[in-house]
């Protein structure tokens, strides 16, 4: 590994970073580097670069040289409260830089005078990459090695927990790193990540937390810090982390909603009420794909097993509108057995059935209203409809409980909600929705059907992007439909490349690197892409290093691209790759292909242009 010698960014006394009062500097837990005290007021650039960091409070600035370094300049300790006083920047966050350009001005007496320390840490984050960081001022040079024995000890410099179980040093660890438990909100955790709820964002270091053994990447998304541990060890560093505390995996969701942008927030509703009910699609899909693949075998089903096997099949599509109206109540506060009638008024048999109206077999009941006369029609594999309509319902019973007196709360808020709810369900909300998702629908299903693959080609190379910002659920919504109206999902086929080629991409890297302990870690990161989960490969390797990140965009988008082409669809939704082999046994070879073609696309991308010292 090439070495990295710096020449220090301000004038003053250049001292080891051991000298710097701030124990995460100090430790070398941010990265190698110096400190510089009694700095004079102006910071020059050291490198070429980008400035890829640039706090709005102005005390930091991160640059990543032509080199490859990731450099931080972090002005003063605990500066970061002066909210911007005293300083000025002459660069903004993206601007391409000169060695010696004069990058931020600050006043050193006045940060002083309110009581802050000046000392500059100047630090190489990622020097694990490199041989030696030197950082030289005038005839003075301080040079520290992650590989020397010295400098190891101080970056992990955690012994006072070396004799605790693996479960309670991590918890313990992370606990020290985001701040204390003081700086924790709330505390819960998924099937990989601990999921934190953080006060003060500045108090964690992130870095730190990288480095505990047994962490695989950390990240904010959806208002919420996470860290990623991995299936089973999870549950176990919460159950140690909340040791002692009011913290009992309570939802963070209200108080990581309050926190979100508006996209975040309509795709964590939509995930909210759409998650609860792909179970059963799930299901669904596998009896679809198990009776299309025993048909294409030439298995011959008996009129009665086949009408079996049909409402194994089709009874969830049948009623659709119950399961979202039931789960939408829910998700809205509302009394969900409430919200499960007023779906199956949606599709009542006294209704014309929606599918047999659009296929001309049947009329659907006209019914005057001021003057205009409205077709009624039942809402068979609807979704917009029963989602709007349970988020009216229960925003009308909450309101209803405000005033209704309790003695008579069991009778009369019941009543008015479903009365009210079900007429204007089925002759306002239901015709109104029904229209907009025909319209949605309609769009959607062209541009996945664009010719020569081009629609699949777009949604394959940006699913993963969406995903990163975290606002993937929004098309749970998009898939029931395709479900229900088409009774296949060509969604669930585009993106499985998406997501096999964020598995191939980090499967590269990780053959790529020479440290034992980093290959085994990003392999066991790896590994969960292949069963569908992506935040590892793509948070804990692939976005850290960008280029395999982008390079798996690419091949998920060639794969995509070829499975909008062969016209590939999932019998159902909600798992891709490896397990959602059960939803192709009829198209098996053609979703092997596309799985073939985004891992290796992705991996021979890393493979051949990526190096882990960049």
């Amino acid at each position: 590994m090439k070495d990295i010698r710096l020449d220090s960014p301000l004038n003053g006394q250049l001292v080891e970073l051991k000298e710097v009062s701030d124990p995460a500097f100090a430790g070398g837990a941010m990265g190698l580097g110096a400190g510089v005290k009694n700095p004079d007021g102006k910071v020059y650039s050291p490198v070429d670069g980008e400035i890829t960091v640039l706090f709005d409070t102005k005390h930091a600035i991160g640059i990543h040289s032509v080199d490859g370094a990731d450099i931080l300049i972090h002005v003063g300790l605990d500066t970061v409260k002066l909210g911007g006083e005293h300083f000025e920047a002459k660069v903004a966050q993206g601007d391409t830089v000169k060695k010696g350009q004069l990058l931020l001005e600050f006043d050193a007496e006045a940060i002083k005078q309110a009581g802050y320390d000046t000392t500059t840490p100047v630090l190489v984050t990622n020097a694990a990459e490199f041989g030696s960081v030197t950082i030289a001022l005038g005839d003075k040079e301080i040079t520290s090695s992650a590989n020397s024995g010295e400098e190891a000890a101080a970056v992990t410099d955690d012994s006072e927990y070396a004799n605790l179980p693996k479960e309670a040093r991590v918890a313990k660890l992370i606990e020290k790193y985001v701040g204390g438990m003081d700086n924790v909100r709330n505390a819960e955790h998924c099937a990989t990540r601990l999921r934190l709820i953080i006060n003060d964002k500045s108090k964690i270091d992130e870095k730190a937390i990288e480095n505990i053994d047994g962490v695989k990447g950390q990240f904010f998304a959806a208002a919420q810090y996470q860290i990623i541990l991995g299936t089973g060890f999870v549950d176990k560093v919460f159950d140690e982390f909340v040791k002692g505390t009011n913290f009992s995996g309570v939802s963070n969701k209200e108080e990581a909603y309050a926190q979100m942008t508006p996209i975040q927030k309509i795709s964590r509703t939509l995930g909210d009420v759409f998650v609860p009910i792909i179970p059963v699609l799930v299901a669904t899909g596998l009896f679809m794909g198990l009776r299309g693949a025993a048909q294409s075998l030439g298995v011959q089903f008996s009129p009665n097993v086949l009408l079996l096997s049909q409402i194994l099949t089709d009874t969830a599509f049948i009623f659709l509108p119950a399961l979202v109206c039931w789960s939408t109540m829910k998700r809205f506060g509302g009394t969900p057995v409430i919200g499960l009638v007023l779906g199956l008024m949606l599709v009542g048999p006294q209704l014309p059935n929606a599918w047999a109206v659009a296929g001309g077999d049947v009329k659907p009941i006209p019914m005057d209203l001021f003057g205009m006369t409205i077709g009624i029609v039942g809402y068979q594999g609807s979704v917009l409809p029963a989602l709007v309509l349970g988020i009216f319902a229960a925003k009308l019973q909450k309101a209803l409980k405000s005033f209704v007196p309790d003695i008579i709360d069991l009778i009369v808020t019941p009543f008015i909600t479903l009365f009210i709810s079900m007429i204007l369900g089925i002759i306002v909300i239901g015709p109104i929705m029904h229209s907009l998702e025909t319209t949605i629908f309609g769009a959607v299903s062209a541009f996945l059907q664009m010719p020569m693959g081009i629609g699949g080609f777009i949604v394959g190379g940006l699913q993963q992007v969406i995903v990163v910002f975290g606002v993937h659920h929004v098309f749970n919504a998009l898939e029931v439909q395709l479900l229900a109206t088409t009774g296949v999902d060509p969604f669930n086929a585009i993106i499985t490349g998406a997501i096999v080629a964020q598995g191939g991409a980090a499967v590269a890297v990780a053959l790529k690197t020479k440290d034992k302990k980093k290959r085994a870690l990003y392999i066991s990161s790896a590994v969960p892409a292949f069963l569908g989960i992506t935040e590892p490969a793509i948070f804990g390797i692939n976005l850290r290093f960008m280029k395999p990140f982008l390079y798996a965009l690419v091949g998920g988008a060639f794969a995509g691209g070829v499975a909008s082409f062969l016209h590939l669809a999932g019998t159902g939704m909600g798992i891709t790759v490896l397990p959602g082999t059960l939803l192709y046994l009829d198209h098996l070879l053609e979703y092997i292909i596309v799985n073939a073609i985004g891992f290796g696309i992705a991996f021979g991308l890393t493979f051949t242009l990526f190096t882990p010292e960049e």
